[in-house]
């Protein structure tokens, strides 16, 4: 019993720390930056301007700005922009594309650390954009086809009069929401940390690293790769940049694990904690979740081949 309370408290800390100190500074600033956009009227003009473009790959104009709002700020920041899709009615199959572009996209806040290190930052960007439309595509034409077309009631939006409101009422009432969309993502981020915990403290993810190793050796692959994979999809893009860090400094960092090859298949954030955290963006979400899934490992397989034929 006191290992378990152990490794809840050890996850709380963890989870409270991520929600505060990283993910509520760039909530708070993406919503208030996304309100103001909203209220000057730009986003408008922005949707309407990029609708012809993303309307072939299931994409609204919300869709494509939570695309950029991954490559350039962070994984979280298009949970606004999420939030924002569901009040305004967006249909089952626009979330589910959104969901799965950013699902196989690579994050702003793993892509541009690695670049220091030896990754192509503009190649992998690129890639990336080509796996975050593949991914949006198949999935409003092919794994959410069952999914409804229509569009929902939208919500009675402050943003309708957004534009008689103060400076202050906008940051105000945009941080508040920010806040909480992070109070709502704690428990989902909590009970993957849980996870991630236990599995550490009980040595599985070494048991896991000896099970793999001649799998790895198999398929090709350098056992490099294994702890910064297991990393990655148990504890997130965040936790595979802090080893690929460690890895640096100790003048242990292969190559190949800045490679655009490794890029395809270890930076995006579908893992235990990029799906919990983007998922409590919004209740229709969770009903998206299946094909975005399918979408987004289709996305991030071609990201991976494409990566291998660049390199």
């Amino acid at each position: 019993m006191e290992a378990i309370i152990v490794i809840v408290l050890e996850a709380g800390r963890s989870a409270v720390d991520v929600a505060l100190y990283t993910l509520l500074p760039i909530m708070v600033v993406t919503m208030v930056l996304l309100r103001f956009f909203e209220a000057s009227g730009g986003l408008e003009k922005f949707m309407t301007a990029v609708a012809p473009i993303a309307r072939p790959f299931g994409l609204n104009g919300l869709g494509v700005l939570a695309m950029l709002q991954i490559s350039f700020v962070s994984f979280v920041a298009p949970l606004p922009t999420l939030v924002l899709m569901e009040k305004r009615g967006a249909s089952n199959r626009h979330l589910a594309a959104a969901l799965a572009a950013i699902l196989a996209m690579a994050p702003a806040n793993a892509v541009f650390p690695l670049a220091v290190m030896g990754l192509n930052a503009g190649e992998a960007l690129l890639i990336s954009l080509l796996g975050g439309l593949t991914a949006a595509a198949t999935t409003y034409w092919l794994w959410g086809r069952k999914l409804s077309r229509e569009p929902h009631n939208a919500e009675h939006l402050e943003q309708k009069v957004a534009e008689k409101f103060s400076v202050l009422k906008i940051i105000n009432t945009s941080g508040a929401e920010a806040i909480q969309i992070v109070i709502n993502i704690i428990p989902m981020l909590l009970l993957s940390l849980v996870v991630v915990t236990a599995l550490r403290h009980t040595g599985a993810i070494g048991s896991l690293q000896a099970l793999m190793a001649p799998v790895m050796n198999i398929i090709g692959a350098e056992p490099e790769l294994l702890l910064p994979f297991l990393t990655k999809y148990l504890a997130g893009s965040t936790a595979l940049v802090g080893v690929m860090h460690d890895l640096n400094a100790q003048g242990q960092l292969n190559l190949s694990l800045v490679s655009l090859t490794s890029a395809g298949f270890l930076l995006h954030p579908l893992d235990l904690p990029g799906v919990a955290i983007l998922l409590s963006a919004g209740a229709r979400l969770g009903k998206t979740a299946l094909p975005a899934i399918l979408g987004g490992v289709i996305g991030i397989t071609l990201r991976t081949f494409l990566g291998t034929m660049m390199s």
